[in-house]
């Protein structure tokens, strides 16, 4: 049976209180893909290509964002959904508007490590999904690095298109892919 459907998992709005349980989930991750881009130069077409390339071995990838300015960024936010688990917060979901018109950005979608591939991140954005539908949206775009192979997979898995990329976006200089579904 699929562990996911065992999972008992409330998703509500994450208030201040919620704060530090957020930040006490581990936000970095372990990867053995990345999308390597690659550019062409050429006259008369130029552009940018991602290739799935596998590593040698597993990488772990810190989380592009500064943990200490977080809570700052949260309280910025248009919503900030927290998924809990027998009262124990599994993760969360970071919404942003106004960076496009008529679209809401997953910003930041962070499952603990004992809770990955168990339908928690899924079901986090499909709650983004619902808010987003619910506050006028009508387009939901997921932002990750070309490192988080995982959260790219699950973007294809539920349906997000490849809709664009942003060279050296994170404060580490990562480069950010974007996902995007149109909401029904």
């Amino acid at each position: 049976m699929n562990a996911s459907t065992n999972l008992s998992l409330l998703i509500r709005p994450a208030t201040e209180d919620d704060y530090q349980g957020l930040l006490d989930l581990d936000h970095n991750f372990s990867t053995e893909y990345v999308w390597q881009m690659e550019l062409g130069q050429g006259s008369p077409r130029m552009g940018a290509q991602f290739r799935e390339t596998r590593l040698p071995r597993p990488m772990p990838v810190s989380y592009p964002r500064s943990r200490d300015r977080l809570q700052t960024e949260w309280k910025q936010r248009a919503a900030l959904l927290l998924g809990e688990s027998d009262s124990k917060i599994v993760g969360y979901a970071s919404l942003s508007a106004g960076l496009a018109p008529g679209a809401i950005w997953l910003t930041d979608l962070v499952v603990d490590v004992p809770y990955r591939r168990k339908g928690v991140g899924s079901r986090l954005i499909s709650a983004a999904q619902t808010w987003a539908r619910e506050h006028g949206h009508d387009r939901l775009v997921l932002e990750m690095q070309s490192k988080n192979y995982p959260a790219i997979k699950l973007a294809q898995k539920l349906a997000f298109e490849f809709s664009g990329y942003n060279d050296r976006y994170y404060e580490n200089q990562d480069i950010a892919l974007f996902f995007a579904k149109r909401l029904a």
